[in-house]
């Protein structure tokens, strides 16, 4: 059970980090809506590098899931990508959470189209990772 839902999860997480390379790679489709906004402007505005970095990081943490679901082998290191899925874990809970201001199911700032889909998909999503991932870490293979 644990492979089958590692497999789901680590799926998910690498298509994001598809996605986050789609964006540094120039495409636009659904990038507007994946930054926070205030005041009217986004927030911030992540330059390609940053974007690329967000990708690559998504991409090692799909590749965490599937290790630490069992789905590769990687000999005496197994602990560490259980180590790794457990710091990951805390992570996707730490966004689903949010800063209290921008981001996450406490953000104060509402009734941007982002914050809209921050609370229906973003942080859900998160949160739903953050807790799958624990499942994965936590059950030995």
């Amino acid at each position: 059970m644990v492979t089958v839902i590692a497999r789901s999860v680590a799926s998910i997480v690498a298509a994001l980090g598809l996605l986050h390379f789609y964006w540094a790679l120039g495409g636009r489709a659904g990038k507007s809506a994946a930054v926070p906004e205030a005041n009217g402007q986004h927030a911030f505005v992540p330059s390609r590098v940053q974007t690329l970095a967000v990708a690559i990081a998504l991409l090692f943490a799909a590749t965490v899931i599937a290790v630490a679901g069992g789905l590769f082998g990687v000999g005496g290191f197994g602990v560490v990508f259980r180590i790794l899925a457990f710091g990951l874990s805390a992570t996707f809970v730490a966004r689903a959470v949010g800063d209290f201001r921008l981001v996450g199911f406490f953000k104060r700032v509402r009734g941007t189209q982002f914050a809209r889909l921050d609370t229906i998909a973003y942080s859900p999503l998160c949160l739903a990772l953050g807790l799958t991932v624990f499942y994965i870490a936590y059950n030995d293979v």
